[in-house]
């Protein structure tokens, strides 16, 4: 059973007091460190006494918020293990719960492309010549790797099958990745703020994050990756894996520009540094072109998630014959392979993915067009990104409010999920990831009962001080 110290969940709490009472605060911010996954369900919580003294409180808060969150359904006591933080089964008694439909804005992503149903029927024609085979697939159908491998030949990057892996989604091949290319102890280099997930999958190898800054594009700053940091990390640390997002990057939407690009690839060369670009947003294009890939000795992956549907678990990874052959051999012993019908469903997708992608990008620019209209007109306060594709705004609320504001939210039937699931450190209470795969009018909706919330959360919030620090 993993545990919590009490010096790490104080510091993942960050400035969690508020104007009200203290137990009911703690026990709030608590409760959403487990919901947006910055605490794993099933985690023994620290000790009363020990998280009082990291917090300067008395135990008698410290078990009341406990207490608080034994009522709500979130902690049970079990004998020798103290107290365990886990998702409640149902919803639990006296967890007040709003009378209209809840909106759940942790996702960016879109629903099923209209083409998957008919792609899936012509799939279940395909499937019977695999069924007299016993179905445990671990590198990928031979239809499905060659469909890949001519759609990154198209883009300018020549493909062989066998320099393409079928996984479980992007996220199985991220973690695939960080198993297979490093040891406990290596130093990866990630982005900050980036893909929660990723940074998960590093933690769970032992990895050790090296952050660098993604600043989001705004009416009055480029953003993109900080290229000072960007030198001094590889110099300083010579990572052994570099993880990047760069095609409509998760969350702030920027994108990597052709010259910074060919300086990593220069940068990972010298430094002995295995990069992976992950292109998993990259196909969702709104305003400008999708952008190209990176060379043949750079690792990317992709997924079928974001363009036809999450419910098809496929990714892939695309890289030399070698380490494809390496990666195969370490997959792990009880995933037994990739489901062979949704193979067959992308394989089918793929030949015609660019007239799918032209309509969701019709699709993505209204919903987009749609969140910032309103926002801008509900929350004149809040910073808007420039995002000129993806799936997501990164918002700047001006105020480090973004986790007291998650909290409130979901008393209004919202779900976010709070800035700092997005840092290495716990960074970015100020902002605030809003997706627009929803439609417009649920998305509106949203935004107005995220504008209650924050009426809620700023009148409550002590006055900010006049010396602080926008981060």
């Amino acid at each position: 059973m993993p545990t919590l110290s009490a010096s790490t969940l104080g510091h993942l709490l960050g400035d969690w007091r508020d104007t009200g009472p203290a137990l009911r605060a703690l026990a709030e911010r608590i409760r959403l460190l487990l919901l947006d996954g910055r605490i794993t369900s099933g985690t023994r919580l620290p000790a009363e006494r020990e998280l009082a003294a990291a917090l300067a409180l008395s135990r008698m808060t410290v078990a009341a918020a406990y207490a608080h969150l034994r009522e709500t359904g979130y902690v049970t006591s079990v004998r020798g293990s103290g107290s365990v933080i886990a998702l409640p089964a149902v919803t639990p008694p006296g967890d007040v719960r709003p009378a209209h439909v809840e909106i759940d804005l942790t996702r960016a992503a879109l629903p099923a492309a209209p083409t998957v149903l008919d792609l899936s029927r012509q799939a279940v024609e395909d499937l019977p010549r695999y069924l007299s085979g016993v179905g445990y697939d671990l590198v990928g159908l031979p239809e499905l790797r060659t469909q890949l491998a001519l759609r990154y030949t198209a883009r300018g990057l020549a493909t062989r099958p066998d320099e393409v892996l079928v996984t479980l989604g992007a996220q199985h091949a991220v973690g695939l990745l960080a198993r297979a290319l490093t040891s406990p102890g290596d130093r990866v280099l990630v982005e900050s703020p980036g893909y929660p997930h990723a940074l998960d999958a590093v933690r769970a190898v032992g990895g050790r994050p090296v952050a660098v800054p993604v600043a989001p594009t705004t009416a009055t700053s480029a953003g993109g990756w900080d290229q000072e940091s960007l030198e001094e990390a590889f110099a300083r640390t010579r990572p052994a894996l570099g993880y990047l997002m760069p095609g409509f990057h998760n969350p702030t939407g920027s994108v990597m520009p052709a010259a910074q690009r060919r300086r990593v690839c220069e940068l990972a060369r010298r430094y002995g540094t295995r990069l992976v670009v992950d292109e998993t947003t990259n196909d969702l294009a709104i305003d400008g072109e999708v952008p190209p890939p990176f060379p043949s000795d750079v690792i990317h992956v992709g997924s079928a998630a974001k363009t036809l549907w999450g419910g098809l678990r496929i990714g892939w990874i695309r890289a030399d014959a070698a380490t494809v052959r390496h990666l195969a051999e370490r997959r792990s012993p009880w995933e037994l392979g990739t489901p062979v019908l949704d193979q067959l469903v992308v394989a089918r997708a793929l030949p015609d993915l660019d007239a799918v992608l032209a309509v969701r990008g019709v699709e993505l620019r209204a919903r987009r067009d749609a969140l910032l209209s309103e926002v801008g007109d509900r929350l004149p306060e809040w910073e808007l990104p420039v995002v000129p594709g993806g799936l997501a705004l990164w918002v700047h609320l001006g105020r480090a409010l973004s986790s007291p504001l998650a909290v409130a939210a979901r008393r209004y039937g919202v779900h976010v999920t709070a800035g700092p699931r997005f840092g290495v450190d716990g960074a970015f209470e100020r902002y605030l990831r809003l997706p627009f795969g929803a439609d417009p009018e649920t998305l509106r909706e949203a935004v107005a009962r995220l504008a209650h919330a924050w009426h809620d959360v700023r009148a409550t919030a002590p006055s900010p001080s006049p010396f602080a620090v926008l981060v």
